[in-house]
């Protein structure tokens, strides 16, 4: 029933938690700030969207929550849920993406998301999503065992059949077909998820959220120190333009913001300040570089 779906405790959860989230990575970096940009939409909602630039640890992150609603749902939303058509709907959600400077950080997105469909002849559709995942440069297995061990101790308490769900889930959508490979190591990933009916589905959707920060800071802490060369660097560069093909060509979210009518520079926040292709490149054999392929294929981390 509708009255037990309660959309202000999860906005009060996301604002709290991209505060949150903003003020780690502003004291973790030490010199840098977000500047906020507060946004509306013709159709209704809106937003706040914060970005750091140029900062000591990271080149840039940004830090997006959303509160949009409408009464007509874009394409990419109802392609596979036919009876969503001609719903009203609501949806919210904090959304993430770090680009540290130091090829040995990794690049980490994160998201948490609610969506409801209402009709007045018919119950409210809703459901929960969410997840994080890593995409390092140059991996270190102990840096990717313990963020995937976090995402386990986050879910374990819902239920031991998460973690193993939500991670395959997270190897099959963060895939690039075209170039065969994985975008990172994964993480976690669920959409759609009403399960344990709202109380319980919207705890285990902040157990997530709340897991980033514990993750993903101690990686940081540890490696962005660390000493690289211009190779590591413009291989760096090289290996976001993976991150950018699949946010232009797969992501859900970033359809669902476009198609929808949604803020542009919001939606597109998640790109990298600086990318290069290069034609037919090739690492040279047995290097740093070449063994990052071993890290593009999904693995059991615990």
């Amino acid at each position: 029933m509708m009255h037990q779906i309660d959309t202000t405790a999860v906005t009060s959860y996301l604002r709290e938690l991209q505060d949150r989230i903003c003020d780690a990575l502003t004291a973790l970096d030490g010199t840098a700030c977000f500047t906020e940009e507060s946004w509306s939409r013709d159709e209704g909602g809106g937003g706040r969207s914060r970005v750091m630039a140029g900062g000591r640890i990271f080149e840039k992150a940004g830090v997006g929550l959303s509160e949009v609603q409408g009464t007509q749902l874009p394409p990419s939303a109802t392609a596979q849920r036919p009876e969503l058509v001609g719903m009203a709907w609501k949806a919210m959600g904090v959304s993430l993406v770090i680009h540290p400077e130091n090829p040995w950080v990794p690049t980490s997105h994160a998201n948490v998301r609610f969506f409801v469909a209402e009709s007045p002849d018919r119950e409210p559709v809703w459901w929960f999503g969410g997840g994080f995942d890593l995409t390092p440069f140059y991996p270190i297995d102990e840096d990717c065992t313990h963020f995937h061990r976090v995402a386990k101790s986050a879910l374990d308490p819902f239920g031991s059949d998460y973690y193993p769900e939500f991670k395959a889930a997270c190897d099959r959508y963060f895939y690039l077909p075209h170039r065969n490979e994985t975008r990172g190591i994964g993480g976690l990933f669920f959409d759609d998820f009403n399960a344990l009916g709202f109380s319980q589905s919207f705890a285990l959707m902040r157990a997530v959220g709340d897991a980033f920060l514990p993750a993903y800071i101690p990686i940081v802490e540890a490696r962005h120190t660390c000493a690289y060369t211009e190779q590591q660097r413009q291989f760096q560069l090289y290996r976001r333009g993976r991150y950018v093909e699949f946010n232009l060509v797969y992501d859900r979210g970033t359809l669902f913001g476009l198609q929808s009518g949604g803020r542009t520079e919001s939606i597109l926040m998640s790109m990298p300040p600086l990318v290069r292709w290069e034609y037919g490149y090739q690492p040279e054999p047995e290097s740093d570089e070449a063994r990052l392929g071993a890290y593009l294929v999904p693995r059991e981390w615990l």
